[in-house]
């Protein structure tokens, strides 16, 4: 993919804390008009890479590219077209939402201070806080703050939306505001970064996705690409274990035994051309007891799990 179909690019990009590296030389490619996940288990080197995105850092080698400019050389023409949600929004909690807004948008050398009333209301209805722009902050939710710090960053017209943990905290009803916030930003056309740990988040909202672990980047691609990657299972329910065993390994499967009380073996299909029918037509054949049978791909999880060797949440 060219440079000019990427909102987002880095190579070899580093950060050092003395002897301990946060992030380690990860090449990055985020496509313009995507929903972008960043997953990773917390610790991972997600927010340190998102704070050199942003020029916030400055990184110990390596470069990153950022609307394609480079960062942090460039960022007095980058950030203006970025909007940016990190480690949770700020706001004076005895100001109504409306007026925060206006006290950050006048922060802004670049904010032009006429049209300042009307960009206020404009993204306070976009994240859906009309009706409560009056309302002091201190009685705001967790979810009605966090679209507040989304209705900042989309103050003036952004290409880009780098959003960090943007659930975190969030109880369900909170979470499903902001995911409905993003999907509906991305079909405006604006190109969207969420970092996540997560799973769900990732699954429901994003068109993309890179996994980091130990600071290292170690896969990216389409959801599609990333679940494509390993390999189906059968799983066969039966009382005949030993002689489904055989059977199974006869077709040059893996066998993982049942464990505790169950009866259900589990089994790679490592090759392709093998078909499901055959397997089962050869299980009876050899008088296995078949109670069930199915065919299963890998889930999203699973191929993280084998990446990082760590759980994901998959929930709230």
């Amino acid at each position: 993919m060219s440079q000019a179909e990427l909102a987002i690019e880095t190579r070899g990009l580093t950060k050092q804390f003395g002897s301990y590296a946060a992030v380690k030389s990860i090449d990055l490619s985020v496509p313009h008009g995507s929903v972008f996940g960043f997953l990773g288990p917390n610790g991972s080197g997600k927010t340190t890479t998102i704070r050199m995105l942003l020029g916030l850092a400055s990184p110990t080698s390596g470069e990153a590219r950022v609307l394609g400019a480079s960062m942090p050389r460039e960022n007095a023409t980058v950030l203006p077209r970025v909007g940016a949600l990190v480690e949770g929004p700020g706001f004076y909690p005895y100001l109504s939402g409306a007026d925060n807004l206006r006290r950050l948008d006048s922060a802004d050398r670049y904010a032009p201070s006429r049209t300042r009333s009307a960009r206020v209301a404009d993204a306070l209805e976009r994240v859906g806080l009309s009706a409560t722009a009056a309302k002091k902050v201190k009685a705001y939710s967790l979810g009605m703050k966090q679209r507040l710090g989304i209705a900042n960053a989309l103050l003036t017209p952004r290409e880009l939306l780098i959003l960090d943990e943007p659930t975190n905290g969030l109880d369900p009803q909170g979470t499903r505001e902001v995911r409905t916030l993003v999907r509906s930003l991305a079909l405006q056309g604006t190109t969207i970064f969420v970092s996540s740990h997560l799973l769900a988040e990732i699954e429901q909202i994003c068109t993309h996705a890179a996994v980091m672990s130990a600071g290292n980047l170690v896969a990216q691609g389409t959801l599609d690409e990333l679940r494509q990657v390993g390999r189906p299972r059968v799983r066969v329910s039966t009382a005949d274990v030993p002689l489904a065993t055989a059977v199974l390994e006869k077709f040059g499967m893996t066998v993982v035994p049942p464990t505790g009380d169950g009866d259900d073996l589990v089994a790679v299909l490592g090759d392709a051309s093998v078909e499901p029918d055959a397997i089962v037509v050869a299980l009876v054949r050899a008088r296995v007891r078949v109670r069930g049978f199915a065919v299963e791909t890998p889930s999203l999880e699973d191929r993280f799990v084998s990446l990082t060797g760590e759980g994901f949440n998959v929930d709230h």
